[in-house]
């Protein structure tokens, strides 16, 4: 898995598509699509899934603590991991906005969201055999 992360409009989707040309299917939560199971199409190859925060906000109208929204999380990425995992020619590539920088938000809600945002993507940093982070349109490998 490769996790693309930086700031909003800073790039991110614009560098995946120069690094990863060749994508079978893009699922983004920035066009209201929803983080399902993985598909078993034997000619999906490459795989990028955007819009993580977005997915982490829809589940706080689900879920009522942090741990069970990062666990909802781990288990929808652990799906998709098994799913690359079954192919070496597999790639899953994940795209995330950083919103966890700048000011505390007054919100409660919105400080929930910000705080299983960042826990989700340690997660997946945790897990990832590559990171980028992407600000203004440059990459900083982080792993």
């Amino acid at each position: 898995m490769h996790f693309v992360t930086g700031g909003a409009y800073n790039g991110k989707r614009k560098w995946v598509k120069k690094h990863y040309p060749i994508t079978s299917y893009w699922c983004s939560a920035y066009d209201s699509a929803r983080l399902e199971a993985p598909l078993e199409a034997e000619n999906l190859l490459v795989v990028v899934l955007e819009g993580v925060e977005q997915w982490v906000g829809r589940l706080l109208d689900e879920e009522t603590t942090p741990s069970a929204i990062r666990e909802k999380m781990a288990q929808e990425i652990q799906a998709w991991l098994e799913w690359e995992k079954a192919n070496d020619k597999r790639k899953l590539i994940i795209i995330g906005t950083d919103i966890t920088k700048g000011i505390v938000p007054i919100e409660k809600r919105d400080r929930l969201w910000r705080d299983a945002v960042g826990w989700v993507y340690q997660d997946i940093a945790e897990r990832a055999e590559k990171m980028d982070v992407i600000w203004y349109g440059v990459a900083q490998q982080l792993k």
